[in-house]
């Protein structure tokens, strides 16, 4: 079934390639006379500055100072220098009749005009930014050995919630832009996928389906982005607001996260290497206290004793079969290795004065903590490639990026649980002839779950190719195209020696197999339009979006091989079962455009507006419009404030208003769709249509001031923000008459996120000596505004209004009665029946505070820098989900705080393998006494550099660094990790020690 909305012909890309090219050439003659300009830089002390980038203003001309601060580039006489470098003030200086500059840098990173900001369609600065937009560089990435790029992002934005649900490699995190906008938030199912951007190519992030346990959807799935080289990465943008989102209508509705790869810099320059490599080592960085083997077998026979029953064989083998005796520190053994990283980073740019390039290629490889050859290894390869006419007018730039990873693991989503479970005198796990041992099928053997062993490989392309020619010095033209492919598959194998010996007779060996592929390409033709009349500016584009994504996907499960050998070989199955097999295409196609004006450096507006068909609707609902309007007005331009400059040297005050949309549902929803019925031969229903559902709609509103004190030395920037989502789209439930559990449909219910966001930044110099520190402080807030009917809908009982959508609906806990030892919780309606009625405790998971506190310390060629993250939030407590007194382990704390004794005032339930106690324990794991504070404050990074002296090696740079990841925790949870409660691998303490290099 194929659906389309738009149609583009095969044509059209090659003409236009070719009609701008044309006219490439016939202005190409109107080149004005240029002369080599010559110089040096050196800062206030006349020591030469290497590594300043000279450019020509609004050009992609430019150059490099060398090793004595020299540099040499081809100008006009009409053109301005731009001299710019980190930690100094940027120089802007006329070239006129003048061949050779003498220039000396003053000190001063914070000038706010002077970074620039990637806002998608358009270059804004901090200054003029009417939107808001977070940023991260490349400095900040690229020395984390992290192998998705995201994660070193935690701690970092405002406004940007990131968890690590894992610490096995290629898990996908979880990010949320300002809250949760859609009521569905399951895995294909989410409508809060933010849009991701690679140098303007959109890529489909939802995270790839996956059989193995370490990477299923039930903790996240794999994560596409994972192919990417974070060493690549020259800065990360995320858009919030509407303002800096509208632009992208129904894409942006969950904010927009746009990804710079790094590209080379124009001018006759020699060939620049670069090189990077570390290596270093990860470890678990907590383990429970957990009971030792006397008080655990104690704690057994305490159970019996007050059960008034007596232990057997075959439901105390740890009493009767075991040694009583024996002690295994099960975390220590089944995940408490050590992971080796490798990474090896190459990159050449260079080029002539009108071409020029950027290559890398990368490699980075992790180990596991678990017992086994278990590892990750990724290949990178990038290329970046510019060009421009000699009159500047025609300029083509070329970014393409290749990843692969493989990903060799193992099928065991329950294997760190076991290690928190088990008995501690559990049997060896070898025999003495080495061969597992199943202790005459008394146990399960933990290590069998290495012999399912699963691989997956990911492999993706992103390319994209922009065209542009200035048709007036005012007027360009711009064609910007991508195309993306990703191939996935992975193989998971579950052998005979997974089993038991005893079953062998009756087991079946079985392969699981997962092929995906995503394939899309995207076509952007714009105008751009810039005029300046007096103090007024106009800066304005108006372009279109055609867009067209094909997902595949098959999965096969294949069983009954005749050797373990054969594993995987769909031909060697005795039987096969197809699970899935689709072919989804998507079509998009959009009209956008953008008026930015600003008078006198101090008026700022911003309209946008955006017109969206999209193939996942019906014919009548196929299209809808957005836009925003945003403003800025820069106070400290105004006369009236000049008296107050020495001290307050910048105030902006903000705001913007603006609606976006979503798309975010399956393809072909409003269709009748059939499926074959098995063995074909038939068709049977599988979805009724309903072609009059529409977008979903999310409303933004924000405020914000932005002030500078001591010559911005101190920024402080305070945002409030309100979004609100209506028109959900959500499966609307039907009575099972209709043979149909639900119909795609918009729901009248309306979420709300408002928050407070705080940051500060501040800067210090003192000759040698710099300190640069920030501090971000999020204060979200997520509610269920509105929602008719939902007391009778199938919402009831996991929604609530004016709460929350992240709740636990729980029992309201009593405590442990003195008398009967066991956990009591309330009966609210009195009916001596505990079911959802009586689940009235509302916990709201959501994070009420998070943030991050970064510090950079310089001293000479020596520098320190870290990394605070701080998170404000509840959760669930640790508690083993087996009743104390059942075979398996417990904290010691809990031990401790046991019910002996009638009478005795306690918190943990007595020891019992009773009923009674097994229902218990089940009403005190959904009450709300599991429910406590999850607060942490981590020390996410720690980074120590030394920059050698080069000067006698012939080396632009060397710099040595160390690097600590997730060094420390102080938290009151008492689980493994309480970014993410529960019983995952918690992300892992890293140590690292490179070299990086610039020839």
């Amino acid at each position: 079934m194929k659906i389309y909305t738009t149609r583009l012909t095969g044509a059209a890309l090659p003409g236009l390639i070719c009609l701008f090219m044309s006219l490439s050439a016939l202005w190409a003659s109107a080149s004005p006379l240029q002369s080599r300009v010559t110089g040096s830089v050196t800062d206030t002390n006349d020591n030469p500055i290497p590594g300043v980038s000279i450019s020509l203003k609004n050009t992609n001309t430019g150059t490099q100072t060398d090793l004595d601060g020299a540099f040499e580039l081809e100008a006009s006489p009409q053109d301005t220098l731009r001299i710019s470098y980190i930690g100094f003030k940027t120089l802007l200086l006329p070239v006129g009749n003048q061949t050779r500059f003498i220039i000396q840098l003053e000190q001063d990173i914070t000038d706010l005009g002077e970074v620039t900001i990637n806002a998608g369609y358009y270059n804004t600065t901090r200054r003029e930014q009417t939107g808001s937009i977070a940023r991260v560089t490349a400095e900040e990435i690229e020395r984390q050995p992290v192998t998705n790029p995201l994660t070193a992002l935690q701690g970092r934005m405002a406004g940007v919630s990131i968890v690590q649900r894992s610490g096995v490699p290629g898990n996908a995190p979880s990010i949320q832009i300002r809250g949760q906008n859609s009521l569905r938030n399951g895995f294909g199912n989410s409508g809060n996928l933010p849009l991701y951007i690679i140098d303007g190519v959109p890529i489909d992030s939802a995270p790839l389906n996956s059989f193995s346990g370490l990477t299923s959807p039930t903790i996240s799935g794999i994560d596409p982005l994972n192919t990417l080289n974070p060493a690549n990465i020259e800065s990360i943008e995320v858009l919030k607001d509407a303002d800096a989102t509208a632009i992208y209508g129904s894409r942006g509705a969950n904010g927009v996260i746009l990804i710079t790869t790094k590209k080379g810099t124009g001018g006759n320059q020699k060939t620049r290497i670069n090189a990077q490599v570390y290596t270093g080592a990860g470890v678990v960085p907590r383990k429970l206290d957990l009971i030792n083997t006397a008080d655990y077998i104690s704690l057994r026979q305490e159970a019996f004793a007050n059960d008034g029953t007596t232990p057997t064989e075959t439901n105390s083998p740890d009493l009767l079969l075991w040694d009583t005796e024996r002690y295994t520190d099960w975390q220590e053994t089944l995940f408490g290795g050590t992971a080796a990283t490798t990474g090896v980073n190459l990159g050449v740019s260079g080029g002539s004065e009108r071409t020029y390039y950027n290559l890398g290629v990368g490699y980075q490889r992790e180990t596991s903590v678990f017992p086994g050859d278990f590892r990750y290894n990724k290949l990178t390869a990038n290329l970046s490639l510019n060009h421009r006419s000699s009159d500047e007018r025609f300029k083509l730039q070329l970014s393409t990026s290749f990843g692969s990873d493989n990903n060799q693991q193992f099928d065991g989503s329950s294997f760190v649980s076991t290690a928190l479970s088990l008995p501690p005198n559990a049997p060896a796990l070898y025999t003495d002839d080495g061969e597992l041992n199943w202790e005459d099928s008394s146990w399960s053997n933990p290590l069998a779950t290495l012999y399912r062993e699963s691989e997956a490989r990911v492999q993706q392309l992103i390319s994209n190719l922009s065209l542009s020619y200035a048709i007036t010095p005012q007027l360009e033209a711009r064609l910007s195209t991508g195309y993306t492919l990703l191939n996935s598959e992975e193989l998971t194998e579950q052998p005979i020696r997974f089993y038991d010996p005893a079953l062998w007779a009756n087991a079946r060996s079985r392969s699981l197999h997962i092929t995906a592929g995503r394939q899309s390409w995207i076509v952007e033709p714009q105008l751009n339009y810039r005029n300046t009349w007096g103090r007024f500016n106009l800066d304005a584009l108006a372009g279109s979006t055609f867009q067209h994504r094909k997902n595949t996907a098959l999965n096969i499960v294949g069983t009954g091989y005749a050797n373990d050998q054969l594993l995987g070989n769909l031909a060697a199955a005795e039987q096969l079962s197809v699970i899935a097999n689709s072919i989804q295409e998507y079509a998009y196609a959009a009209a956008f455009g953008r008026i930015g004006l600003h008078y006198a450096g101090k008026y700022y507006l911003n309209l946008t507006g955006r017109r969206d068909g999209s193939s996942r609707f019906g014919p009548s609902r196929r299209f809808a419009s957005f836009g925003a309007v945003g403003g800025a007005w820069i106070l400290s331009e105004e006369n009236w404030m000049q008296g107050l400059r020495t001290f307050l040297s910048f105030t902006k005050l903000r705001g913007s208003y603006g609606s976006a949309g979503s798309d975010q549902i399956g393809d072909y929803g409003y269709l009748d769709t059939y499926s074959a019925t098995p063995g074909g031969g038939g068709l049977y229903p599988t979805q009724l249509t309903n072609t009059i559902y529409s977008w979903e709609r999310n409303r933004k509103l924000e405020l914000a001031l932005e002030l500078g004190f001591l010559n911005d030395k101190l920024l402080l920037n305070t945002s409030w923000y309100r979004n609100r989502s209506s028109n959900q789209l959500v499966g609307y439930n039907l009575p099972a008459i209709t043979g149909f559990t639900s119909v795609q449909a918009n729901l009248n219910a309306t979420v709300e996120n408002t928050g407070w966001e705080f940051e500060a930044f501040t800067n210090l110099n003192s000759g040698r000596f710099n300190w640069q520190a920030s501090l971000n402080v999020s204060i979200p807030e997520n509610r269920l505004v509105s929602f008719p009917g939902i007391e009778e809908s199938s919402y009831a009982n996991t929604y609530k209004v004016g709460e929350s959508l992240n709740i636990q609906l729980l029992y309201d806990y009593t405590g442990v009665d003195p008398e009967t030892g066991l956990y009591t919780v309330m009966d609210v309606n009195e009916d001596g029946v505990y079911n959802s009625d009586d689940r009235v405790v509302v916990q709201d998971l959501t994070r009420t505070l998070f943030g991050g506190f970064q510090n950079q310390f310089t001293y000479g060629r020596v520098s320190l820098d870290f990394l605070w993250e701080f998170v404000v939030q509840d959760g669930l407590q640790y508690y083993p989900a087996l009743t104390p007194g059942r075979m398996g382990t417990m904290l010691q704390e809990d031990y401790d705080r046991r019910w002996q004794n009638p009478g005795d005032i306690a918190e943990i339930q007595k020891a019992s393998v009773g009923v009674s106690a097994l229902l218990a324990n089940f009403r005190y794991q959904t009450s709300d006494k599991l429910y406590t504070d999850t607060s942490f404050l981590r020390l996410r990074t720690l980074g120590l550099s030394y920059e050698l002296p080069t000067e006698s090696l012939g080396l632009h740079s060397c710099i040595l660094f160390l690097q600590g990841q997730n060094l420390f925790t102080l938290t009151a949870y008492r689980g493994l990790d309480p970014q993410y409660p529960g019983t995952s691998l918690p992300a892992l303490r890293m140590l690292t020690a490179g070299l990086k290099l610039n020839f």
